[in-house]
């Protein structure tokens, strides 16, 4: 059964391994990646809602009578 000649294998993964992280960066680089909106001034208008937020008065239970 003959040898199997391992002698040229150095060498090929060396060439192997610069080639695929050469073709990984290229295509990451022409990939079009989500851009955020540009901000905008916000509305400095009021909501109009059915019911209008309102402050109440927090009445604490009456004291026993002693």
């Amino acid at each position: 059964m003959p040898q199997l000649d391992t002698s040229t294998w150095f060498t090929t993964i060396m060439t192997v391994l610069p080639t695929l992280y050469l073709i990984t960066q290229l295509k990451l680089l022409s990939m079009n990646y989500y851009q955020p909106p540009l901000t905008k001034t916000p509305n400095l208008q009021a909501h109009n809602t059915y019911r209008q937020p309102k402050w109440t008065k927090t009445y604490s239970p009456h004291s026993q009578p002693r």
